[in-house]
């Protein structure tokens, strides 16, 4: 892609990338304050503020910003992850200024007026209460609970409903000091917009602010479980149960990450599930959908497997689940299977840079993990010297019956 990367005297990082698709521009801004940086008695706190960055500002009043992004045609995509926090924008060209400028506000000076914090405050609790009440968003909350116990990496980034109900104006803004600064921000600019441009619009946007976050101690490391552990989550009034079957894996700079990535693709993703929609859904008739996620962060993150069931297959899902495991470890894949799932990773790689969003998601993502701008080009030879043993002994890291901690949502006895 060959995108620029300039460094502001201020530690604000600007990553460009000029395309000619369409007389349009994306902007994306990534603050390093995620839901994993909340307070420990304020979880969901980081995405409280998130949810109010457009509602006020110290120059602009909540309804002045919906009437400019109104008056534009725009809407922005807000959202946090366990580290870093958002804000995603597509505007004409020609507006590129203005709207970096009214995003730039909304970064450096919110206000959370105390009206908009209530009914903000009131939609995040009817999401909490309607994930309370969803089997599939249930099953995977109290598996991340369980797998990371007194770790960030444990609660949901909405948090929950106690401890935003305690969140004031008063808490948001001192958590806005304490997280937002301009070494914890880097601006994507991706569309009909020469990298020069981009950079001094980007300074003149950013370059003036000062402020100074405080230093966050590192997350600490999760320790993978190794004894197998069963949750039931009864909740009689559903007519379907979910399955969410996990690890704590790997981190996104650990040399075997590539590797592991291409194991669970096999595993958990190709085609329809990969091996275990082969077996569970094709074969066996058995789940409505079943699959295997890899989620592997700035410390070691969880591969999950999902599994929407009939009650009645809850035990036979579970077993179909371990056997899989246990013959991926004893038998490893194939060569056929690894090269299947690489030259498809490969092949997909011109379509998920196809846009101006998603080329700005890969550069926020590879400055992030520290991946470097030729990350990109470096992507297929990294998936091609992953050999059939790195990807077998991947697996056996990842992956063990014995080890697994299962949660299970839906109409079944504990």
């Amino acid at each position: 892609m060959s995108p620029t990367r300039v460094a502001l005297p201020n530690g604000v990082v600007v990553l460009s990338k000029a395309t000619a698709m369409t007389p349009a521009v994306t902007i994306s801004l990534a603050v390093a304050a995620g839901s994993a940086s909340d307070p420990a008695d304020a979880p969901g706190a980081i995405f409280l503020l998130s949810r109010l960055l457009d509602r006020g500002t110290a120059s602009r009043s909540a309804d002045a910003i919906a009437l400019e992004l109104d008056n534009r045609g725009l809407s922005l995509d807000i959202r946090v992850s366990r580290h870093v926090l958002t804000i995603v924008c597509t505007c004409l060209a020609e507006d590129f200024d203005p709207v970096l400028a009214l995003l730039a506000d909304m970064v450096m000076a919110p206000v959370f007026p105390a009206g908009e914090l209530a009914t903000r405050k009131g939609e995040i609790l009817t999401a909490i209460g309607q994930d309370r009440e969803n089997p599939h968003a249930r099953a995977a909350e109290e598996l991340m609970a369980h797998l990371y116990p007194y770790h960030p990496y444990g609660h949901p980034a909405k948090g929950t409903a106690e401890a935003v109900e305690t969140i004031t104006s008063e808490r948001l803004h001192v958590l806005h000091r304490e997280r937002f600064g301009p070494d914890a921000l880097s601006v994507a600019v991706v569309g009909d917009v020469e990298p020069t441009r981009a950079t001094d619009t980007v300074a003149r946007a950013f370059g003036g602010w000062q402020a100074s976050p405080t230093p966050l101690p590192p997350v600490g490391p999760a320790t993978p479980w190794h004894v197998r552990r069963r949750l039931v989550v009864p909740m009689p009034n559903k007519s379907q149960a979910d399955i969410a079957y996990g690890f704590v894996t790997t981190a996104r700079r650990d040399p075997a990450y590539t590797a592991c990535w291409l194991a669970n693709h096999v595993f958990g993703q190709y085609s329809i599930g990969g091996r275990l929609g082969d077996s569970i859904r094709e074969r066996q008739g058995m789940a409505y959908y079943v699959s295997s996620a890899l989620d592997p962060d700035v410390v070691e993150g969880p591969v999950m497997i999902r599994a929407g069931v009939s009650p009645a297959n809850v035990d036979r899902a579970v077993a179909s689940i371990d056997e899989e495991i246990t013959r991926l470890r004893q038998d490893g894949f194939t060569q056929q299977e690894l090269d299947d799932s690489r030259r498809f990773l490969i092949g997909a790689m011109p379509r998920a840079l196809e846009t101006n969003p998603r080329i700005a998601h890969f550069l926020q993502d590879a400055e992030f993990y520290g991946h470097g701008l030729d990350y990109d080009v470096r992507l297929p030879g990294l998936m091609a010297a992953v050999t059939l043993e790195d990807a077998n002994d991947a697996a056996k890291r990842m992956l063990d019956a014995d080890r697994a901690t299962i949660v299970i949502a839906g109409p079944v006895a504990e």
